[in-house]
């Protein structure tokens, strides 16, 4: 598999007659893209904003886009949704367990409209990691490969909002308590992998193909500690606790155990550094470096 990190274009061009759509456009990363996708100068016309809810999807009409129902667990409403649709970001859905046979509806129903292109919000090194979250992301990258759609893969690294939606909590306890040991991070915000989406959407197709491993500069818990520490004041350390002492906090916080195996997953997936990744993808898709952590902490403070 291929990792392309040519530095393309900063403002790729975009075709006046394509026509966009996104999935999951009502959730924060969908969401985000369509913004980019009009402050790219895409006229709302072309942008379609598909969500499972058109009645709760106001605020996306109210930005002149189309709104279309699609239901990931309702495949007779995809058809429809891509009627006329050229380039689709299939924005994973957020169902831990079913979002093989979800994806899978979404990409015979772009087959079947004839869409020329999908990018789809995959995992970092979904193809090789033994992160808990990775075989569904592998299985529908497997099925976009068989698909015969012409694809690229936004391999997201870990959303740095996974940290900062936490930061009151770390503030008020004075620790962040977890298992990764030294095992490094390479997070980004939101933001910017919907811009990087959003980047290969509108590229051109044929220098987009691939897999594209996305990440910020990586950090370990011992940095974001002291990252906290330095943007807010407040003395904030990390402690490492071996990975049973972890699971036994996490159940005794109120967590079941199926939760607390999940999140202890996560955690020596850190320690192993399969959250880590060198390539420079996501800084050539911005045109610019990602967001910091410690900009990133401080917007979240604000």
């Amino acid at each position: 598999m291929t990792d392309p990190t040519s530095d393309p274009t900063t403002e790729p061009p975009v075709l006046p007659t394509a026509t966009y759509a996104v999935t999951g456009a009502s959730g924060h990363l969908g969401r985000l893209a369509v913004d980019n996708l009009l402050r790219r100068g895409v006229p709302a016309r072309n942008v379609f904003a598909l969500v499972r809810r058109p009645d709760k999807a106001g605020d996306l009409s109210d930005l002149g886009v189309g709104v279309r129902e699609a239901d990931y667990d309702r495949p007779e409403t995809l058809g429809p949704a891509l009627e006329g649709i050229e380039r689709l970001l299939l924005v994973s859905s957020p169902t831990v367990g079913n979002r093989l046979e979800q994806h899978t509806a979404v990409l015979r129903a772009a087959d079947a409209a004839d869409v020329g292109f999908v990018v789809y919000t995959s995992v970092l090194h979904a193809d090789e990691t033994e992160l808990v979250l990775a075989p569904e992301h592998a299985a529908t990258e497997d099925a976009l490969q068989g698909s015969g759609l012409p694809f690229a893969v936004a391999r997201n690294g870990w959303y740095t909002e996974n940290y900062t939606g936490r930061l009151d909590e770390y503030l008020a306890r004075g620790e962040i308590v977890g298992a990764a040991g030294d095992g490094r991070v390479s997070a980004a915000t939101r933001a910017d992998y919907a811009e990087a989406a959003v980047s290969l959407l509108t590229g051109d197709i044929t220098d987009q193909q691939g897999y594209w491993e996305l990440g910020g500069p990586a950090f370990s818990m011992a940095d974001l500690a002291a990252t906290i520490t330095e943007v807010t004041g407040t003395d904030v350390t990390y402690r490492d606790l071996p990975a049973g002492e972890f699971t036994d906090v996490l159940r005794g916080a109120g967590m079941d155990e199926d939760t607390a195996g999940f999140v202890a997953a996560l955690e020596a997936s850190t320690a192993k550094g399969e959250l880590e990744t060198d390539s420079p993808a996501l800084a050539n898709l911005l045109g610019r470096e990602p967001t910091s952590l410690a900009d990133a902490i401080r917007a979240a403070r604000l």
